[in-house]
């Protein structure tokens, strides 16, 4: 047998459910160590796939994030509903062995719930269990790597000792590079691309009518299941000396699509004309820059493309693949890296690339990339030696992943006045500076940042985490949204809004069954951050509404929102217990989730009593707001 191809007798599936990539890289990277230990080897999304497929392979490893309320990803779901037939029996995967690996964030309650539900339900049909599932944490001090590196490397030595090679064969060495699945080459007979200003679809112009907007774009990319949006709003709503840039940003669809408050809108930017020039000049890619070029497998089984949907794209060149699809920005993971470091003949390079992949050195690794935030485009410029091929492009720089943005329009304003669907965004302007004293820039809030009205975007509708039931909607409510974690709250509130206003029409004169709300917004001023607040006075003629504020930085001791709580115990009892009322929470991921945990857990042991002179104790408290979690009483959608 050929040394360099996989023994078909050993195979491996990988199948992933992502949401916004990470999943799918830490797939991809797994892809790698298995074919490395010469299994044929697979990876795909989880849709992509039925359960019974698994029998084909030695080995199904499955990598899945969690979303919203300890759910699968959208691109996950598919397949998990398969497994959920009541029909199946218990013995119906047996046969299949397998191992997990989850991602998630544990200042979320649900930490990792996605992985274990679906570890737990390939066990009841009868799957076998080869090696302990990993579970990383975005909230980790190396972040997800520094739970994927030794469960990895764990893996790798079980892997060998349960499969071993066979006598003469030894595992594919790092210094030995992989062969892309995918090649780029040029389109034959085809002239050049002419493009002015680096791309065809952009143009700038100088004028008053919105001041700093100078770019108009029409997105042309063929991006799978999403919308034409045209964009009708793009104002800064903090003044000008504030510190955030934070927009409202209004975008338009001619369809008539439904959604629901928590829904997230999900844009794919594109990469800076500049910025591209720079990488094009770095590798020394001009010549080829704007020749037409195609995608195409290398193997005799094709894997999933990389970049669905490109085969439909108009003209595509080195340089619109640069702008569109790729992203020069990110920050590169250890495996980029690990690639990059055979595209170099300089021996100190190249060494200090592969210290970089080692596992002993991921806190060095996480002070060059993650901690500085430092770009790909910003490594290619230090680390001058790597030329990588352009033909290789798509293998060795990541894809362009849509960011998510919580839809803050519900209700009366989810329509424009001549019957469009309309999607309301509160954007915060991504741009500080680093512990290495250089400016960064978010790669989407940048795209929108200059962006003019009328230009065109593709964008994809998402369904969110929040779920809320139309009982829950019209029932009493706690909603807890500093900054822009204000705006999927905005959107029930208005949702509410329009509830009690159809059901006063249906019912004239009587007096619609609807909870209080009471809504709990901090910031750090109440003039420059106080978003939205020109609507709660008009809301609370439409819906019985309160406001409760916590301006951290409008006098001398800080007050967040943990802080009210504190404060209004009683009122926080009363809704939560005593009208068996939902709280929502939204906002940063940070600190603040844990915190308003804590301050409503002590609001349950002073703000009342189930019994007349009996309040809770501490366990009972957080008994109490545990059981709120499992009936969905209690929901976070943070970021």
């Amino acid at each position: 047998m050929d040394a360099q191809k996989p023994d078909q007798t050993r195979s491996v599936l990988i199948l992933y459910g992502s949401e916004t990539g990470n999943a799918q890289e830490v797939a991809e990277e797994l892809g790698a160590v298995t074919e490395r230990l010469r299994f044929a080897t697979h990876v795909s999304e989880l849709n992509q796939v039925k359960p019974e497929i698994l029998f084909n392979y030695t080995l199904t490893i499955f990598v899945v994030s969690t979303t919203g309320q300890g759910d699968l990803p959208a691109n996950a779901r598919t397949f998990w509903k398969s497994l959920l037939l009541k029909r199946l029996p218990p013995t119906f995967l047996n046969g299949v062995n397998f191992a997990s690996f989850g991602l998630g964030d544990s200042s979320y309650p649900k930490f990792n719930w996605a992985v274990r539900k679906l570890y737990k339900r390939l066990l009841q049909l009868g799957a076998n269990d080869i090696y302990p599932t990993g579970e990383a944490d975005q909230q980790h001090p190396e972040g997800l790597e520094g739970t994927f590196l030794p469960w990895i490397a764990d893996f790798r030595k079980h892997l060998l000792d349960r499969h071993p090679l066979p006598p003469g064969q030894h595992p594919i060495p790092e210094s030995v590079q992989l062969p892309p699945k995918w090649i780029l080459q040029l389109k034959e007979g085809e002239s050049p691309v002419t493009v002015p200003d680096g791309t065809s679809t952009t143009s700038h112009a100088d004028t008053d009518e919105y001041p700093g907007l100078s770019n108009l774009d029409h997105d042309i990319r063929p991006l799978p299941d999403t919308l034409t949006a045209t964009l009708d709003e793009n104002r800064r709503v903090t003044p000008q000396n504030h510190w955030q840039d934070v927009r409202r940003i209004s975008l338009t669809v001619s369809e008539s699509v439904p959604y629901a408050p928590g829904d997230m809108i999900a844009i794919t930017p594109k990469t800076s004309p500049t910025d591209v020039q720079s990488f094009l000049n770095i590798m020394g890619w001009n010549d080829a820059a704007d020749l037409p070029i195609s995608l195409v497998p290398t193997g005799d089984t094709p894997s999933p493309s990389p970049i669905p949907g490109l085969d439909s794209y108009p003209q595509l060149t080195l340089r619109s693949l640069l702008i569109d699809y790729l992203d020069l920005k990110a920050i590169p993971r250890r495996s980029f890296f690990s690639t990059i470091a055979h595209y170099t003949n300089d021996e100190m390079q190249k060494e200090r690339l592969q210290e970089f992949t080692n596992p002993e050195y991921l806190d060095e690794l996480w002070d060059y990339t993650s901690r500085p935030r430092r770009s790909i485009l910003e490594v290619m410029h230090e680390f001058d030696t790597v030329k990588i091929p352009w033909q290789h492009a798509v293998s060795v720089l990541p894809v362009m992943r849509a960011r998510q943005f919580s839809i803050a329009s519900g209700g009366a304003r989810k329509r424009t006045v001549d019957g469009r669907t309309q999607f309301e965004l509160l954007v915060a302007i991504v741009k500080y500076q680093t512990v290495i004293k250089r400016i960064r820039e978010g790669v989407c809030t940048k795209y929108l940042w200059n962006l003019r009205p009328g230009s065109t975007l593709r964008v994809q509708l998402q369904p969110g985490g929040l779920n809320s039931s139309i009982q829950q909607l019209t029932g009493s409510n706690i909603l807890i949204g500093p900054g822009t974690g204000i705006a999927p709250l905005r959107s029930m509130l208005w949702e509410k809004a329009a509830l009690v206003q159809a059901y006063r029409e249906q019912n004239p004169g009587v007096e619609p069954p609807i909870g209080p709300t009471v809504l709990l917004y901090g910031g750090r001023n109440r003039e420059a951050d106080f978003f939205f607040s020109e609507e709660w006075d008009e809301l609370a003629k439409l819906i019985p509404f309160q406001v409760l504020t916590a301006f951290s930085r409008d006098q001398q001791k800080k007050v967040y929102v943990q802080d009210t709580i504190r404060q209004n115990f009683q009122l926080f009892f009363r809704l939560l217990h005593e009208l068996q009322g939902s709280v929502y929470i939204c906002g940063s991921s940070g600190r603040m989730p844990q915190a308003v945990r804590e301050a409503l857990i002590e609001s349950f042991q002073n703000g009342g009593a189930p019994l007349a002179g009996q309040p809770y104790s501490r366990a009972q408290a957080e008994e109490y707001l545990v059981n709120m979690e499992k009936v969905g009483r209690y929901k976070q959608e943070t970021w």
